[in-house]
């Protein structure tokens, strides 16, 4: 299983979870994407981006400001190809 790090620290709502779009799209299904962010509006733009888009918030975490999200690319529906 493939594995990315994305770090977003400084930046704010909403770069932190467009820049992790761009990057899921060009990840293979079922690869996992690790953010590292800064900004506390992170974690409800996170959440609300993995109900929206069907890509997994498989784990949250936070320790002295700094926020952790795993998310896990979802499976593509028949027919669709990442975005290279």
């Amino acid at each position: 299983m493939s594995e990315t790090t994305l770090d977003v620290q400084g930046l704010t709502c909403p770069l932190p979870v467009l820049k992790a779009n761009k990057v899921l799209r060009g990840l293979p299904p079922g690869a996992r994407l690790t953010v590292l962010a800064t900004d506390p509006a992170s974690v409800k733009d996170f959440q609300a981006y993995s109900r929206e888009t069907g890509h997994a918030l498989v784990s949250f975490s936070e320790v002295a400001g700094l926020y952790r999200f795993t998310l896990r690319r979802r499976e593509d529906p028949a027919g669709e190809k990442p975005a290279k």
